[in-house]
């Protein structure tokens, strides 16, 4: 044993499986990803990855976890300004085109299910949304303001999990930056109750 090697701390290990994990899972999904790649990237043993996590399935999630915890400390709630959270969600989701990629994947694996494992904190941050949008219109929480935060993250999400379609309905410059700024500029406007 190297008594001089350095030794790399608990909280290094997690965090360098985190974000291999992320790239991995954001390239190939759940069921494509693969451990020894994690492991790899990450260069640590593929045995961390169960000792910290367990198995594939809870790296996923606490990769999702962590990554939408970044767009909440980003992002504020929504409040008196739907418009302009559609058009920060917006930048957001184009600016990290990997959590895009991961919430495609994240639906795909675990379609039918009705919550996922260990989801109860994404139920109580998206009620703390809605009652945000709801207090800010005068009103109390209830299903249709639910639905309409459901809406306005579609909105903001459908551009960046699309392109293909834009590119499609849009020609050659549905990438350019003047396009890519109009588009959020009219889904901001589609957000705003006043227009």
């Amino acid at each position: 044993m190297d008594l001089m090697a350095p030794k790399v701390s608990t909280a290094a290990t997690r965090a360098a499986l985190l974000e291999a994990a992320r790239e991995e899972f954001a390239a190939y999904g759940i069921a494509g990803a693969r451990v020894d790649r994690i492991a790899e990237r990450a260069g640590v043993n593929k045995e961390r990855i169960y000792g910290h996590f367990g198995n594939k399935e809870k790296l996923f999630d606490a990769v999702i976890t962590e990554a939408l915890d970044d767009l909440t400390a980003q992002i504020a709630l929504p409040g008196a300004d739907p418009a302009d959270y559609v058009a920060r969600l917006t930048d957001y989701y184009r600016e990290h085109p990997d959590l895009v990629r991961l919430l495609m994947w994240e639906a795909l694996n675990y379609r039918g299910q009705d919550l996922l494992p260990g989801q109860e904190a994404r139920v109580a941050r998206c009620a703390r949304k809605t009652a945000s949008l709801a207090e800010a219109r005068g009103e109390e929480p209830d299903a249709a303001t639910a639905r309409r935060l459901f809406l306005l993250t579609g909105l903001a999400l459908f551009q960046s999990m699309m392109p293909q379609l834009a590119r499609i309905m849009l020609g050659d410059d549905a990438d350019s930056p003047e396009t890519q700024r109009a588009l959020r500029d009219q889904a901001a406007a589609l957000a705003d109750p006043h227009s």
